[in-house]
């Protein structure tokens, strides 16, 4: 039962990956530049910050949302990095906890965790056969990083692969 289920996730998996390749890169600018004006448009953002509503939807895209998304992501890559190779279930609990954290974060942040859940799930599948996950999974995490390299390192945080 649980193999079909493996396999919608990654076919599932697949299809966003690619199309995230597709817009990732061309994004980060209007990100950027949108925060700034954002920043520049409310120069008291400490009420902002400090509200509720500020963490979700649009709030995400503010300092501490920006950078509370770059380290989770990191967290999640650690504990991508110390699933056993055999370990299917662990992998899929990391494709869970992305998918999980996906959903708490907007615009090109949400490629981080959408391209780790499409590798870790990718692993998974492979995992069961003792194999490795593929080539375009890891390129995928690989150009979400990228993408997101300048925001996480403005707010203080490098991106691990």
């Amino acid at each position: 039962m649980k193999k079909p289920l493996t396999a919608v996730a990654v076919a599932v998996a697949v299809l966003t990956g690619g199309a995230l390749a597709g817009c990732s890169v061309s994004t980060p600018a209007p990100a950027e530049s949108t925060r700034f004006t954002t920043a520049a448009s409310n120069p008291d953002n400490s009420t902002e910050s400090s509200s509720p509503a500020a963490s979700t939807g649009s709030g995400s895209s503010a300092a501490g949302g920006a950078r509370a998304a770059c380290e989770l992501f990191n967290k999640l890559v650690a504990d991508y990095a110390a699933v056993s190779p055999t370990d299917p279930q662990g992998y899929e609990d990391v494709y869970t906890k992305a998918q999980d954290a996906k959903e708490t974060v907007s615009g090109d942040l949400k490629g981080l965790f959408t391209s780790l859940g499409l590798l870790a799930i990718d692993h998974s599948s492979a995992a069961e056969s003792g194999g490795k996950p593929s080539r375009e999974s890891e390129d995928a995490v690989r150009d979400a990083v990228f993408a997101n390299a300048g925001t996480c390192t403005a707010e203080g945080v490098t991106l691990r692969l």
